[in-house]
């Protein structure tokens, strides 16, 4: 049997390709352009438009994480000043993004490294173990660890802890970390393997986190324990609020009870079930908080619990896969806006399960719906989508996504527990998760 790639195999490939006329053409449009915009459908981009039948009041300028994986925290935060706009009356509002990052490290390096010590008897060899020194510290994150951190820190406006050159462009402090949490890594497991006491190694344990706190501190700057806040709403009436801390400005101000939302998941693989509740072994960041837990649901059920939602006017968090069929000067998620069968004359006929089962798809995003455009009937046909991107792209950084989209590249929705069937939140409240392996396309958020 022979199975390499001979010669007269790749001449007869040759001899074909150079024969058809078709494929030199596109050949020669695509050696100078990008594939997205000479694969474009304008004729049904022309049919999509900004306007929706349901929008929540509150909408403000869109933020912009930048060179940074933070969109779960920004989701979270853009969520709640839809809240405190409405409260106050307010035009624009930050949250400070580099304080919810500052904590998320240190627990993640906590979290880390008690892995690193309750696997200490594997192989550093082991898939788990090169799993967890992969990316400890990782900007990305779920909704049950933005919970953690808020419930545990609070929030600040950004004028109290403002964006550095690190949380917006995380690479360099996210490698010096890491590199100091592996080599933190290697002592913890030597003397866990001594047997050294666990007093001893505690002991150990944070005088490393301190030093990552002081990586952090460099980084990212201190964080506020008490602040004032002042700021004038849309009318230029002025307001002042004096003697607050992270944890009152969020209960007084906010005041959302994050323990009342639930996370739906869409995860058609063929290791999953409907209606089970699962969740991801080594996900997290703050070791006495929530663990991920996630409610596998029919798309049509995620769906109706984002539109009951939207409907009374609740904004929604959600993860998606967003680099496919996305435009993101246009600011569109369309699976029909890209024709790429006709491109290459060729059907990629992946269905989503097959995607995420083989390595195609994952969740990578976490953005905010904000809207819906319902028909007659009450079914959606395109969904109004804040990201974190900044202005530029869009309806000045709002998106649109098609139903279609929705179906086959969005994954998790978070919702309040008021907007899901009665029998949904039974289910999600007491079944024991399954556990997932930490690798798994549903924990992909959080790397």
């Amino acid at each position: 049997m022979n199975n390499n790639i001979d010669k007269n195999t790749i001449r007869v490939f040759n001899k074909n390709t150079q024969a058809d006329k078709r494929t030199i053409a596109v050949r020669n449009a695509s050696f100078r352009n990008d594939l997205q915009e000479i694969s474009m459908d304008w004729e049904y981009f022309r049919q999509l438009d900004h306007n929706f039948s349901n929008i929540v009041s509150g909408e403000m300028p869109t933020t912009n994480q930048k060179s940074s994986g933070r969109c779960w925290g920004f989701a979270g935060l853009n969520l709640f000043r839809i809240y405190l706009g409405r409260k106050y009356n307010l035009k624009d509002f930050q949250f400070s993004q580099s304080f919810f990052m500052f904590w998320d490290k240190l627990e993640k390096s906590n979290y880390f490294l008690e892995s690193i010590i309750n696997t200490a008897d594997k192989h550093w060899n082991s898939r788990l173990v090169m799993y967890l020194l992969n990316a400890p510290i990782q900007d990305g994150g779920q909704w049950d660890m933005w919970v953690n951190l808020v419930n545990k820190y609070g929030v600040v406006p950004q004028s109290e802890m403002p964006e550095s050159f690190s949380s917006s462009r995380s690479m360099r402090m996210n490698r010096m970390i890491t590199r100091k949490l592996r080599e933190n890594a290697i002592i913890l497991r030597g003397l866990k393997n001594k047997d050294a006491s666990f007093d001893d190694i505690n002991n150990e344990k944070n005088q490393m986190l301190e030093q990552i706190y002081k990586m952090l501190v460099i980084h990212l700057g201190n964080p506020p324990n008490s602040f004032d806040w002042q700021t004038r709403d849309k009318k230029k009436n002025f307001l002042r609020f004096e003697n607050l801390d992270p944890n009152s400005f969020y209960n007084e101000h906010i005041g959302l009870k994050l323990d009342d939302y639930v996370c739906l998941i869409n995860c058609p693989m063929s290791d999953k079930e409907y209606n089970k509740v699962y969740t991801v072994n080594y996900l997290g960041n703050v070791i006495e908080g929530n663990s991920i837990r996630y409610l596998n649901v029919e798309s049509e059920d995620m769906k109706r619990a984002t539109i009951n939602s939207l409907k009374d006017d609740q904004p929604v968090w959600f993860g998606c896969d967003v680099s496919k069929h996305f435009h993101r000067d246009l600011g569109v998620m369309d699976i029909d806006l890209f024709d790429y069968d006709s491109f290459y004359d060729l059907k990629f006929g992946m269905d989503k399960a097959s995607r995420l089962e083989y390595g195609d798809s994952q969740m990578t995003h976490a953005m905010l719906f904000t809207g819906v455009d319902l028909d007659t009937k009450d079914n959606p046909r395109k969904w109004r989508v804040e990201n974190s991107w900044g202005n530029k792209g869009g309806d000045k950084g709002y998106h649109i996504m098609t139903d279609k989209w929705f179906d086959e590249y969005n994954y998790e929705v978070v919702v309040h527990k008021d907007h899901i069937p009665q029998k949904l939140l039974d289910l999600y409240l007491k079944e024991e998760p399954i556990h997932l392996d930490p690798w798994d396309p549903m924990g992909a958020l959080a790397k």
